[in-house]
């Protein structure tokens, strides 16, 4: 597989009541954010500042990712309201949040901001290749430490040079996420669950993920016997696939996936409904575990099946704010007023992996330091434990993909229910898997 690799480069709890739950002070929930910008506050104005860069796509295409940042973002400055006490010195914690647009000349911009005009201690980036992979790059460059999430890793490391079975090339820069193998292992265990011919037809496209998932992903379904209609890698921004969905129909494939970007899946998905194509299992990734992706192609949203690196079942909870998985969910929907978003599992991870790399390290304002305590870190997180050091590559660490669909809701119009928990037994199965039709 690694010559593969060479060919290529998502209770009730508000906020209020975590602050009680967590001990931190109302005042330190009003003001902390304040007193941390001015670099005073707590035991006087010679106490250092932590800063830490959070860099996701907040507008673009890939918007849908960054929606639930706000509030992580809040969960995360309260939990360090009063500071970290650290190698016996007390810091105040300024976290600086960025938007990438999801372009990556932005990205790469904004990350060059806040290494040399804000001088922070940490990045923190996530959310696809567009944002993680140029926030990396800076990083990697300027010697400072970064810790991103949400990209398929073999996207992240692949995409920036990285090959595996050779020393890795990255000293400064480190991610955790699901890869291929994960994902093929969900949709291996999930299909099966409604019987077809398993002739594959994949939309993907010709971009950091569309390039990986080609190049792995498709050898280890065909391993597994499926048959791959792959039309060719189209260029996000498409607005006419009559071709592809010709495609899937002559070939009566009974299976699709795709993981095009959300405008894009949308505008397909309208135009293969009004063409008369149909598949048994409709496997969607990248949009297919939003609910307002879902949401948006109305009725055609029911039964579709999706894949989520996280869910309010994961029985698993935050290091740094205490919350568990359902707390997670719960409080974004009260304060949000929206549907749950699979991301939030992560954005939170972020934050507890970074602050616990600060904490291991010691000495949180040497980032040599830093960097070098990511490389021994074990984390709880919402999406379960990350430990560096089992991963595929040495700056990698790998997390469950459960599988699911899209079926009607009670509250919502739509509600993720998993039908697969082949990557994390711990995570409860709750459904089996219905034909798309």
């Amino acid at each position: 597989m690694a010559s593969e690799f060479e060919r290529i480069f998502e209770t009730k709890i508000t906020r209020l009541e975590l602050v009680r739950r967590t001990g931190i002070g109302v005042g330190g929930l009003m003001f902390g954010g304040v007193i941390a910008a001015c670099g005073g506050g707590g035991n006087g104005a010679s106490e250092e500042t932590l800063k830490i860069g959070f860099v996701s796509p907040r507008t673009g295409p890939a918007a849908t990712f960054g929606e639930v940042d706000p509030y992580v973002i809040g969960l995360a400055r309260d939990a360090v309201s009063d500071g970290l006490e650290i190698g016996g010195k007390r810091y105040l914690v300024e976290i600086l949040d960025r938007d990438g647009q999801s372009n990556p000349a932005r990205g790469a911009e904004v990350a060059q901001e806040l290494i040399n005009t804000d001088g922070v201690d940490l990045m923190l980036a996530t959310s696809t290749p567009e944002t993680t992979i140029p926030v990396a790059d800076a990083c990697e460059a300027a010697g400072v430490p970064c810790i991103s999430t949400a990209t398929p890793w073999e996207a992240w490391y692949i995409g920036r040079g990285g090959k595996p079975g050779e020393p890795s090339p990255f000293r400064w820069t480190y991610h955790f996420f699901f890869g291929v193998a994960e994902l093929a292992k969900a949709y291996t265990t999930m299909w099966p669950q409604v019987p077809t011919n398993k002739k594959v037809g994949v939309m993907w496209p010709n971009d950091a993920d569309g390039n990986a998932i080609r190049h792995v992903l498709g050898p280890r379904l065909e391993a597994a016997g499926y048959t791959i209609v792959d039309p060719g890698a189209y260029q996000n921004g498409s607005n006419d696939y009559s071709t592809q969905i010709a495609t899937f129909k002559r070939e009566n494939c009974e299976i699709f996936n795709t993981f095009a970007i959300p405008p894009d899946f949308v505008t397909f998905w309208r135009q293969a409904a009004q063409q008369g194509y149909k598949p048994k299992i409709a496997q969607i990734a990248k949009p297919g575990v939003f609910p307002s992706h879902i949401e948006a192609v109305g009725p055609l949203g029911l039964n579709l099946a999706g894949s989520a690196p996280w869910t309010r079942t994961f029985p698993y909870r935050s290091s740094l704010t205490g919350v568990s998985s359902k707390e997670l969910a719960d409080g974004y929907e009260e304060e949000a007023g929206k549907q749950w978003s699979p991301q939030l599992g992560h954005s939170l991870a972020l934050f507890d992996v970074g602050i616990a790399a600060l904490e291991a390290s010691k000495s949180p304002k040497d980032k040599k330091a830093v960097a070098e305590a990511v490389k021994t870190l074990r984390v709880e997180t919402p999406v379960g434990d990350v430990e560096w050091g089992k991963g595929p590559v040495e700056n990698v660490v790998t997390g469950p993909m459960v599988g699911g669909q899209w079926v009607k809701g009670d509250e919502y119009p739509f509600e993720f229910v998993l039908c697969d928990n082949s990557t994390d037994p711990n995570v409860p199965v709750q459904a089996k898997l219905k034909p798309y039709t």
